[in-house]
């Protein structure tokens, strides 16, 4: 890794202070597996087109760039991809999203970095994989969470599967996937000394989600149609419901003595209720359920479970949660840009993460960057007008 002194960037705290990681801009998953290691403190330059065009699912002052320098790069000239070489052969790390092939296509595939410099970390991110029937075709999150199973258990009973955003494919299965698995190649090299090629795919990331539900299946835990088990809305005493204000409540009281509280904070009979594990008595326990938490407004029945291990919360939007007394006295949002978004994390004692830096405006960062990699002012200019830089 290089020297934290060495970076010329005020990234210069959290746990991975001294990494330095290349980005090949791209969507979603690639710029969260950045963002995540960025956070944590790593140098994080992003290549951008020289020349950008339209962005599909663009937004300004996008989250996913934060807390990283961007420079622009024309990588369909000679000379913006040995630009985008130079930088690699003094990087830690280079992630890239494109369909397989592409990278190689453009003379930056792993062979082609990694000649260059055998320490490199790549890191991969696709759908279907590198290889494999479908790994040439298009697809999304939910083609990729379809595939690998984990679409299939979300949703009530009877209905179609219900597209839970974006966040097992995209994020959890892929974004952060891959960046597990680029810091485990990190702590491997250590001892070898050779980097290597990370091979993620959202269609395997999100289907190591599901390892639970497979060892419950196993045990027979788990064998009804989706919505009728444990965890997936099934059970009457971990599902949500709603309030007499219209809002709603979220209930996980599982364990006996969770849900004994639950029924004192519910002011029900202990003695009449079905016995709540008996899943033949979960529709008529549903509806007592739901009479009586319809009695309160959200606010009211949160009020009344607070203190005690209920395992009853709100469900809040995106802005109540930010605001929320907890989620404010750990500091799990922060204010970047004037846009409200989650805070770096996890914690650390002793290398606690950065404040996150607002995006950067797309090539602002081109003449800072490669001069810090060692190009003159006067090669800068010449890539400048060759049009292989912006």
């Amino acid at each position: 890794m290089t020297s934290g002194d060495e970076k010329g960037t005020t990234m210069n705290a959290g746990p991975l202070a001294g990494l330095r990681v290349i980005e090949l801009a791209g969507l979603a998953p690639a710029p969260f597996a950045c963002t995540v290691l960025a956070d944590l403190g790593a140098d994080v330059v992003r290549v951008d087109r020289a020349v950008p065009g339209a962005d599909v699912l663009g937004i300004p002052n996008d989250p996913l760039t934060r807390s990283r320098r961007t420079i622009g790069v024309d990588t369909k000239t000679p000379e913006g991809v040995e630009v985008v070489l130079a930088l690699a052969e003094q990087a830690d790390v280079l992630i890239e999203g494109f369909r397989p092939g592409v990278a190689e296509r453009m003379g930056l595939g792993p062979e082609q970095v990694r000649a260059r410099n055998p320490r490199l970390v790549y890191g991969r991110i696709t759908g279907w994989g590198q290889d494999g029937p479908l790994a040439p075709t298009a697809g999304h999150d939910i083609n990729y969470i379809g595939l690998s199973g984990a679409l299939a258990t979300v949703g009530r009973p009877g209905e179609r599967p219900v597209p839970p955003v974006n966040y097992l494919g995209d994020f959890g299965g892929g974004g952060l996937y891959l960046a597990m698995g680029v810091l485990a190649a990190l702590y491997e090299r250590m001892s070898s000394g050779q980097g290597q090629v990370v091979d993620a795919s959202m269609v395997e990331g999100s289907a190591l989600l599901t390892t639970q539900l497979y060892g419950m299946r196993a045990a027979g835990v788990w064998g009804g149609a989706r919505g009728e088990n444990l965890l997936d809305g099934g059970a009457p005493f971990y599902d949500t419901y709603a309030c007499a204000d219209g809002r709603y409540v979220a209930v996980g009281a599982i364990e006996m003595r969770f849900w004994t509280a639950l029924v004192e904070v519910l002011e029900l009979d202990a003695e009449t209720l079905p016995v709540h594990l008996d899943q033949s008595q979960w529709p008529k326990l549903r509806a007592i359920l739901a009479e009586a938490i319809g009695r309160y407004s959200r606010d009211e029945l949160v009020a009344k479970a607070e203190g005690t291990d209920a395992c009853l919360t709100p469900v809040l939007s995106p802005d109540e949660a930010a605001e929320h007394p907890h989620n404010v006295a750990r500091g799990s949002f922060t204010d970047v840009g004037g846009v409200v978004q989650p805070a770096p994390g996890p914690k650390f004692d002793r290398t606690p993460p950065p404040e996150p830096e607002a995006p950067h405006e797309k090539g602002a960062d081109t003449d800072d960057v490669l001069r810090e990699f060692g190009y003159s002012a006067d090669a800068v200019e010449a890539l400048r007008s060759s049009g292989a830089i912006a």
